[in-house]
């Protein structure tokens, strides 16, 4: 059967009304979660070969968020498949106006290699729990973590219900997006290729949520504490071998502690992965060799501080820091995406906040001061799409918060609540009774404006 066939099918899987029920909804997130657990140890395998991520890093970054937001669903779903209930305006009395949570129909969700389990499953979670069908689209990649979900994806559910494709990005999507209308596209990637799949969607007129990167700065005014704040970067800039889209990108440190920062931030990096990452459990590597041809052009762009050693066989870059960058540089106008952290000095807030505007609405925004007036002076200057004060990255975690960027880091959001609601349509109902039809309402409407103005204000 091709592959449109198969979409069509789906289709037609969707359109019998099998995905509405709270039951069926429940039992398929309830697969999902134990068929998760029964794979765990295949899934540490497939991740370690992939990205050699530790079981506990694969845990807290991969498996353990996925089991979350579905634990999250499950609790939560009969609730938010409530219809909402909302006021009715004074011109249409005596109706009541509800809004219904309608599901979309087919849906198309595109992973990234650098979590391609928790990014490919934790979308899946939000469209499976909103009533949708769905099409899963892997990185290609990440062929180990790809093949273990496909396992899990296949052994539970019908391929008219959950249709799992693998292969190349474009040569699997570009046919499936011009041949067949889907009802909404996730494509959680770089801007590049997210701007690709956003004009074919346009064709078509179909809704997408585009998670995408950036250049997600990192804050540290004078008043911040330092120990603190290099253990907390450290561990989300160099975690996943910095393979993070909201890792911080970079450091702006007030000139007067950046010698200190540095101090500290050597000392953690060691303590955490040793003096030999290379052979650190706590260490990963980088995706493939094009990624690390990329990466390991921009540790020339600076003075080398610490790190910098490499082994292109293994894939290997050791955590680095940069020091004496230009803004001009590659690394500091594209989004680095690997074990490379310029710290840039600054003397004062206008100084920062051009750098950043340099690259605007990043996915994130870092913060690390002790003073109010300080950081609500930064939240209010820099638009972004998630921000943490005095910690890194450990937003996304939090599934009370929605998740996604802004501008050139994203289209729309997710997690938890947030994701039923981007695979829902918010549908208006109003229902109005018949025993009252006042004669206002209708022709002639010679001398009523004076009542309209009342009425509708």
């Amino acid at each position: 059967m091709t592959d449109i066939s198969r979409l069509i099918q789906l289709q037609k899987y969707f359109r019998s009304g099998a995905t509405r029920s709270v039951s069926f909804r429940k039992a398929q997130l309830r697969q999902l979660k134990s068929a998760i657990l029964q794979h765990e140890e295949e899934i540490y395998e497939a991740l370690a070969k992939d990205l050699k991520k530790s079981k506990e890093e694969s845990w807290v970054t991969e498996i353990g968020l996925v089991i979350a937001e579905l634990n999250t669903a499950i609790r939560h779903l009969h609730t938010w498949m409530q219809p909402e209930k909302v006021k009715t305006n004074l011109v249409n009395f005596p109706s009541k106006s509800r809004i219904y949570a309608e599901p979309l129909g087919v849906v198309l969700i595109i992973a990234p290699w650098n979590y391609p389990f928790q990014l490919l499953l934790n979308p899946l979670v939000g469209a499976i729990a909103a009533g949708n069908v769905v099409v899963l689209k892997p990185s290609e990649f990440a062929p180990a973590t790809a093949s273990v979900m496909e396992k899990i994806i296949t052994e539970i559910f019908p391929e008219e219900y959950i249709l799992y494709i693998q292969g190349e990005g474009a040569a699997v999507l570009q046919p499936m997006m011009q041949d067949f209308r889907f009802d909404h596209i996730f494509y959680t990637g770089s801007t590049t290729v997210g701007r690709h799949i956003y004009k074919m969607a346009a064709d078509k007129l179909v809704p997408v949520t585009l998670e995408l990167g950036g250049k997600s700065p990192c804050i540290i005014e004078a008043d911040a504490n330092l120990k603190v704040a290099a253990r907390r970067i450290a561990i989300a800039k160099f975690s996943n071998a910095g393979q993070m889209c909201v890792a911080p990108d970079y450091v702006l440190i007030h000139e007067s502690v950046k010698e200190e920062f540095l101090q500290q931030l050597k000392i953690v990096i060691e303590k955490f992965f040793t003096k030999d990452p290379l052979h650190s459990y706590n260490y990963g590597k980088i995706i493939n060799e094009k990624q690390f041809n990329r990466i390991q052009q921009y540790v020339a762009s600076g003075t080398v501080v610490h790190g910098g050693r490499y082994d292109k066989e293994k894939l290997y870059i050791e955590p680095t820091i940069l020091t004496g960058v230009k803004i001009s540089d590659p690394v500091m106008q594209e989004e680095i995406f690997g074990p490379v952290l310029p710290v840039i000095g600054f003397q004062d807030k206008e100084e920062a906040l051009n750098i950043i505007q340099q690259n605007p609405n990043p996915l994130s925004l870092y913060i690390y001061a002790s003073g109010s007036n300080t950081i609500h002076y930064w939240l209010q200057n820099i638009p972004a799409g998630g921000v943490c004060v005095n910690n890194s990255s450990w937003h996304i975690t939090n599934h009370h918060l929605p998740f996604g960027g802004r501008g050139n880091s994203g289209i729309g959001q997710y997690h938890g609540r947030f994701s039923f609601d981007t695979f829902s349509h918010r549908k208006a109902v109003m229902k109005t009774p018949t025993w009252f039809d006042p004669a206002i309402k209708y022709p002639p409407f010679k001398g009523k404006l004076k009542l309209f103005k009342k009425i509708i204000k």
